[in-house]
C-alpha cells in the first residue's frame, strides 16, 4: 500500500533536466506498442517478436525433414524398387520423384483455404505435421505400393503445413511494421539452415553407414520434433493463427483430417499415373491462365489486362527456370553418384550415401551470397542500373544454363582413367544455379503481389506455385532421359546421355534467357511502372 505513494514522491523530486530522457522512454514503448500486432503476446529477441524466433525453429526442422528424404528419394527408388530394370531404374525413379515434387506445390492451394476459413494456421500446421510425420515412418517400409502411400501422406500434410506458417510470419507484424522484410530474412535462413544441414546426417552418415531407408527415419525425428516445437510456441504466438470465430471445436480438425487422407488418396493414384498427373496440371495451369485473361477484360481495364499477360509471359520463364534447376535431386543426384568423384571417403562410401552432400550446397550458397544480393539490388538502384524484373528473370535463366555447360565441359575434357569428373565442377554448376535462383525467385514472389489485382493477389500466388509444379514435373521428364544411360559396362554410354542432355539444357536456357533480354523492353511496357 505504501509502495504506490512512495513512487510518486521519488517522480515528483526527478530534477527537469531528466524529463525528456523519461518522455523518450515513454515514446518509444508507445512506438512499441503500435507496431506490435493485436493478439501477440508482449516480448522480443534482437528486436523481433518472440514467435518468429519460434517458427523459425519449427520451419527448420521441417524443412530438415523435407530436404532430408529428397537428398535419398530418386537414388533409394531406383535402386530398392527399380533395380531389376536396368539401365531404366533411374529413369523409373525420376518420374516418382517430379510427380511428387509437383504435387508438394500443388496442393498448397487447398491447405491455405483449409487454414483461412476452417481450422486456422496453427491447427492447420499441426495437422500437416502429424501427417508428414506419419508419411515419413511408412517409407520405411521396402514395398513399392507402401512407399507411395508414405510419399502421398507426405503431399497431404506438406500442403496443410508449408503455405501456412509462411503466412503466419506475416501476421507477427502490424501493417507497415518495418521490420517485416527482415523478418521473413530470418525466416529465410532458418529454412536454409535446415535444409545445408539435413542431407549431411540423414544421407551422408546415416545413410551411408546403415542405409539409405535410415535416412527416412532420421527425417521423421525432424518432422516430430518440428511437431513438438509448434506445442512450446503456442504460448508465444498468443491469438495469432487460432481457428476462425465459431470454429474453436476439434471436431473440424478430424473432419479435415479424414479429407486429407482421402487427398492422399487421389494423391496415390496421381503417383502412379504420371501420365494424368501431366494432364491435369497442364489443364489446371491453362484454366488459370484463361481465368486471369477473362478477369483482366471484364474489369474494363486496361493496364490490368496487360499486367495479367506480363504475369503469364513470367510465370513461363519460371516453369523454365525449374524445370532445369530441379535436376538437383533427380539427375545430378545420379551423376553425383555415378560419375564424380568422391569429396571424402571411398567410392562405395560415396555411392552409399555420401554423394547426398551435394544436396547440402544449394542451402550453403544462399546463407552465403543471399545478405549480398539483398544488398546488392538497392546498391545497383542508385546507380540507376538496377536490371529490371523481366531482366532478372532473364539473367537467372542465362546462369542456370551455363550451369549446365559446365558439367558438359568437364564431361568432354575432365573425365579421369575411372570416367569419373572431378567434383569441384558438379560444385560450380550448384553455385551458378544458386546465383540464377537469387536473381529470379525472390523477385518473382514479389512481382506477382504486384501485377495482380489485389482481389485476386492470391490466385495469381496460385499460379506462381502451380507454375512451380508443372515444372516439378518437366523436371522428372527431363531426369528420366538424363539418366536413363547404361550401368557397368555401359557406362560411357550413361554419361554421354547426361552430356547430352545438358546440353539440350544449355541452350534452353540460353535460348529463353536471351529471349526475354530481349523482350524485357515490351513486357515492361506491359508491367505498366511496376518494378
Amino acid at each position: 500500500m505504501l509502495a504506490a505513494p512512495r513512487r510518486a514522491t521519488v517522480a515528483r523530486s526527478i530534477p527537469p533536466a531528466n524529463k525528456p530522457d523519461k518522455t523518450r522512454r515513454e515514446h518509444v514503448s508507445t512506438q512499441t506498442e503500435a507496431r506490435r500486432q493485436p493478439g501477440i503476446p508482449p516480448g522480443e529477441i534482437l528486436g523481433h517478436p518472440a514467435a518468429l524466433w519460434q517458427l523459425s525453429n519449427i520451419e527448420m526442422w521441417e524443412r530438415f525433414a523435407y530436404y532430408g528424404m529428397r537428398a535419398l528419394l530418386a537414388v533409394y527408388v531406383a535402386t530398392t524398387f527399380f533395380g531389376h530394370l536396368g539401365d531404366q531404374a533411374n529413369a523409373e525413379a525420376s518420374l516418382v520423384y517430379g510427380g511428387y515434387t509437383a504435387l508438394v506445390y500443388a496442393t498448397g492451394i487447398i491447405g491455405g483455404y483449409i487454414a483461412d476459413h476452417v481450422l486456422g494456421y496453427q491447427r492447420s500446421i499441426l495437422l500437416g505435421a502429424i501427417i508428414m510425420a506419419a508419411g515419413l515412418f511408412v517409407l520405411l517400409i521396402e514395398d513399392l505400393t507402401w512407399f507411395l502411400v508414405g510419399l502421398s501422406l507426405v503431399v497431404a500434410g506438406n500442403g496443410l503445413f508449408k503455405p501456412n506458417i509462411s503466412t503466419m510470419i506475416g501476421k507477427l507484424y502490424a501493417p507497415g511494421d518495418v521490420r517485416r522484410d527482415s523478418g521473413f530474412t530470418i525466416f529465410y535462413m532458418g529454412i536454409n539452415l535446415g535444409a545445408f544441414i539435413a542431407p549431411f546426417i540423414t544421407a551422408a552418415w546415416i545413410g551411408a553407414t546403415w542405409g539409405l531407408k535410415w535416412g527416412f527415419f532420421a527425417a521423421a525425428i525432424g518432422m516430430i520434433l518440428s511437431t513438438l516445437f509448434l506445442e512450446f510456441a503456442k504460448r508465444s504466438l498468443g491469438k495469432v493463427g487460432l481457428p476462425p470465430a465459431g470454429n474453436e471445436g476439434w471436431g473440424r480438425f478430424l473432419l479435415v483430417g479424414l479429407g486429407a487422407l482421402v487427398m492422399a488418396i487421389g494423391v496415390f493414384f496421381l503417383l502412379s499415373a504420371s501420365t494424368v498427373l501431366g494432364y491435369l496440371l497442364v489443364g489446371v495451369m491453362a484454366a488459370l491462365i484463361a481465368y486471369f485473361i477473362i478477369s483482366g477484360i471484364r474489369s474494363g481495364d486496361r493496364v490490368q489486362l496487360q499486367r495479367y499477360i506480363a504475369m503469364i509471359i513470367l510465370f513461363l520463364a519460371n516453369a523454365c527456370f525449374w524445370a532445369l534447376f530441379e535436376q538437383a535431386g533427380s539427375s545430378l543426384n545420379f551423376f553425383a553418384r555415378e560419375f564424380v568423384t568422391p569429396m571424402f571417403g571411398s567410392m562405395e562410401t560415396w555411392q552409399a550415401g555420401g554423394f547426398g552432400i551435394f544436396q547440402s550446397l544449394n542451402p550453403l550458397y544462399i546463407l552465403l551470397f543471399a545478405p549480398l544480393f539483398a544488398a546488392l539490388w538497392p546498391w545497383l538502384d542508385r546507380k540507376n542500373v538496377n536490371p529490371s524484373i523481366p531482366r532478372k528473370f532473364a539473367l537467372g535463366l542465362i546462369q542456370v544454363a551455363l550451369g549446365f555447360y559446365i558439367l558438359v565441359f568437364a564431361i568432354a575434357n575432365f573425365q579421369n582413367a575411372a570416367g569419373l569428373v572431378p567434383w569441384i565442377f558438379l560444385a560450380l554448376c550448384y553455385l551458378l544455379h544458386t546465383t540464377g535462383e537469387l536473381c529470379l525467385s525472390p523477385i518473382g514472389l514479389s512481382m506477382v503481389t504486384k501485377l495482380a489485382a489485389e482481389k485476386e493477389t492470391g490466385m495469381a500466388m496460385g499460379g506462381w506455385f502451380l507454375s512451380i509444379a508443372m515444372a516439378q514435373y518437366v523436371a522428372g521428364l527431363i531426369a528420366a532421359v538424363a539418366s536413363g544411360g547404361g550401368h557397368g559396362p555401359e557406362a560411357g554410354a550413361a554419361i554421354s546421355q547426361y552430356s547430352d542432355t545438358y546440353m539440350m539444357l544449355f541452350w534452353i536456357g540460353l535460348g529463353f534467357g536471351l529471349a526475354y533480354l530481349v523482350a524485357a523492353p515490351m513486357i515492361n511496357k506491359l508491367m505498366h511502372g511496376v518494378k
